[in-house]
């Protein structure tokens, strides 16, 4: 059992609860539409089951959190997958489905918090996602949370942006980041942080792209991978 404490967030395991609303925030055109997506069109019956095999056996090399806000409302969720453990890398993927917690820097302190995660308690050396490449706003998001753009990538009828954050660069300065959750002065966060203002590939969101490595496309995760913020 893994649970990440931000300024404003907790990331913890999912669970059964989170499959309503994550049902529903699947089936938003817009949501998915950020996420490169199609909505849901099965029946909340098939989801449930679906959902509840994903948490008897997740997919390996990967970490689903659900996102809650500091008073337990559960508003989004935040994860790793595609975890090489040669390479000691993995893709990032968020979403902020309530749209309640938009622009308010819940995104920012959930992608900050897993970052510090993912390089201090996992070491790994190198973080990356994938957000569509008319979506501005979630590439100043990310930009704030350390991500650097690489190249663009085309995949699955959609162009999108290959950003990362590499070991050292999250080291030099993590402790600013971090802080910038707390609205520390001179952290140049502010209420609209990082994801704060974005969403999935969300209005600060990444998409569940594949890999620009991999030629194959791969099956997607009953769980959201990313989304407003």
């Amino acid at each position: 059992m893994v649970e990440l404490k931000g300024a404003k967030v907790v990331l913890r395991d999912k669970r059964i609860e989170d499959a309503e609303k994550d049902y529903r925030w699947r089936s938003d055109p817009e949501i998915a539409r950020l996420d490169a997506a199609y909505p849901l069109n099965m029946s909340y019956e098939r989801y449930l089951k679906l959902f509840q095999d994903q948490l008897r056996y997740p997919t390996p090399g990967s970490h689903h959190f659900g996102t809650d806000a500091a008073d337990g409302t559960y508003i989004g969720n935040c994860m790793y997958y595609d975890l090489d453990s040669i390479k000691r890398e993995a893709e990032l993927g968020i979403v902020i489905g309530d749209r309640d917690y938009w622009s308010n820097s819940y995104g920012y302190d959930a992608v900050t918090t897993l970052l510090d995660y993912m390089f201090s308690e996992i070491e790994l050396r190198r973080v990356y996602l994938h957000t569509l490449d008319w979506n501005e706003r979630a590439q100043r998001c990310f930009a704030k949370s350390g991500f650097r753009p690489v190249r663009k990538v085309r995949r699955m009828a959609h162009d999108f942006i290959l950003m990362e954050v590499l070991r050292d660069d999250w080291l030099e300065t993590s402790e600013k980041r971090l802080a910038a959750r707390f609205g520390a002065p001179g952290s140049g966060a502010n209420g609209n942080g990082p994801v704060a203002d974005a969403s999935t590939d969300t209005p600060a969101s990444t998409a569940a792209a594949p890999a620009a490595e991999s030629p194959k496309p791969r099956l997607r995760s009953v769980f959201p991978r990313s989304g407003p913020d």
